[in-house]
């Protein structure tokens, strides 16, 4: 079995790719287990080490519009592709042709790859909650389930939602088994920030447990959707693998997520790492990232998920608990947990 991650050298690409190769067999698609002969990852850097010296990885660097179009990836073989790879929300928002380019004409280029490659690959895109909003006067539906109707308020949730919907079309053509999941704001992502909106969720703990200062741009009465780095990636595996029956249709499946707002957040991090700690947070609204965050939902009725056997985490203190067994080395204080 061979699978395509696309962004495989970012945090998500690289903890799927990680994830994916502790198995020996995968069952795609519920068709029976199958060895992991090949993992491709493509991104514009090259894989983390760990992965590029596993001899069933092979990293292809380049933008990934440019290697379909150049042919330096081919699709030919690849039973799974998951579309990680992708300009994120602050990025969008600040320059519409960078978002138009990365995120629909490069997912609607790999999407026509696999049609001519013949394949029929499980197709994976992680979208957002981004698709969510509600235009100026109305009120979004809370809780948000599996049938609410998308309303995207800004460029990347415009852009996510048109590739979803592509996805579903090429899935009802019989070009792919399309599987179209919204994943929830990940928290807490490792390493250094990125052009997220969402970005300081995971600075607000990553850089306060590192001894370090973390500028929080929206009030604490922020209401937000949290999904920790493992029940996402639980998520993705179980899109790859859940047979067609029990997966549904191709309209996308939210992921479960724990609903809290920037206070309760500040709040479990003083529980577990004491006042020193949470002192490093200060405050210092944010129009434009506050206009952006505001208007995705926070409250989610995933049934399809709970289905699946996709738990939502059991709170934010469990979230860094995970993080810092999973990171010793970048928490620089004891924690009660």
């Amino acid at each position: 079995m061979n699978i395509l991650i696309t962004g495989g050298s970012g945090f998500l690409g690289a903890a799927l790719a990680r994830e994916l190769l502790k198995h020996t067999t995968l069952n795609l698609e519920g068709r029976g287990t199958q060895a992991l002969s090949k993992l491709i990852l493509t991104d514009r850097v090259a894989p983390p080490a760990d992965l590029a010296a596993d001899a069933r990885v092979q990293g292809i660097t380049g933008d990934l519009f440019d290697l379909i179009q150049s042919k330096q990836l081919s699709l030919s073989g690849v039973d799974a592709i998951v579309h990680l790879a992708a300009a994120v929300s602050g990025e969008c928002e600040a320059n519409l042709d960078l978002g138009l380019h990365s995120n629909l004409n490069t997912s609607l280029a790999l999407l026509q790859a696999a049609r001519h490659a013949g394949q029929r690959p499980v197709f994976v895109f992680p979208s957002s909650v981004a698709v969510f909003g509600a235009p100026a006067g109305s009120t979004m539906p809370s809780p948000i389930t599996d049938s609410t109707l998308p309303m995207p308020q800004n460029s990347y949730g415009t852009q996510k939602f048109m590739v979803e919907q592509l996805v579903a079309d090429y899935a009802r053509r019989g070009l792919v088994h399309g599987r179209n999941v919204r994943l929830m704001t990940v928290s807490i992502r490792a390493g250094k920030p990125n052009g997220a909106a969402s970005g300081f969720l995971s600075g607000m703990l990553r850089e306060p447990l590192a001894g370090l200062p973390s500028v929080v741009p929206v009030p604490p009465e922020t209401a937000v959707a949290l999904a920790s780095p493992e029940s996402t990636i639980a998520g993705l595996v179980a899109a790859i693998t859940t047979p067609a029956a029990v997966w549904g249709p191709a309209n996308a499946v939210n992921f479960p997520a724990i609903s809290t707002t920037v206070g309760e957040m500040a709040q479990a991090l003083k529980d577990v790492a004491g006042d020193a700690v949470a002192a490093h947070l200060s405050w210092v609204p944010d129009a434009k990232v506050q206009g952006i965050v505001a208007s995705w939902p926070s409250r989610f009725e995933a049934q399809r998920a709970k289905a699946l056997g996709l738990p939502a985490d059991a709170s934010v203190h469990s979230i860094i608990q995970a993080y810092a067994q999973a990171h010793p080395q970048a928490v620089t204080c004891p924690l009660k947990f």
